[in-house]
């Protein structure tokens, strides 16, 4: 059985657009994992924590029949492959992956909260999110074109085109 996935992915640290090309490479050559799309790259200011440099952003789509703490483990292991430290909340880093939406699944394991318990307060997330299934849904919260109304005051530009990997070999 195949589940949907929605991804949010962001860096601001050495060099973010390569990172975040990378980790979506890496995505799509994982076995059980299918990237059926990948937004636009956005620009974000951050949001809390340390004075510290813009982000790059992007959302993806995927078809997998990874469980959702396997897709945990998977971000995880893709974050420390690009050298990701866990400092400090909110604070700069090279890669952070973070599970949005798995089905239509509702939890709040302390271990992984789905859906994402921040992604309605994030345009970084919505936006992207938005380019590629502007009539989501973000279970508990509502349809997504709604929720980008709350989040107008975030500053988020495009600057780059899309990212398109190819298939597993």
């Amino acid at each position: 059985m195949t589940h949907h996935v929605v991804l949010s992915l962001g860096a601001n640290l050495g060099d973010p657009l390569g990172a975040l090309t990378s980790a979506l490479e890496a995505l799509a050559q994982t076995d059980g994992v299918e990237v059926l799309a990948t937004s636009s790259f956005y620009g974000t200011a951050p949001i809390g924590g340390p004075d510290q440099p813009d982000y790059i952003n992007a959302v993806a789509v995927l078809e997998t029949t990874l469980a959702p703490m396997a897709i945990l483990d998977l971000a995880h292991q893709i974050e420390a492959d690009h050298d990701r430290v866990r400092q400090e909340r909110w604070g700069p880093r090279t890669l952070d992956i973070d599970l949005v939406v798995y089905d239509d699944v509702v939890s709040e394991d302390p271990t992984l909260t789905i859906p994402h318990p921040r992604a309605h307060q994030r345009a970084f997330v919505l936006v992207p999110w938005h380019e590629l299934e502007p009539d989501a849904v973000l279970a508990t919260f509502g349809p997504i074109a709604d929720l980008i109304e709350h989040v107008k005051d975030q500053d988020i530009a495009v600057v780059a085109s899309p990212h398109h990997p190819g298939p597993a070999q």
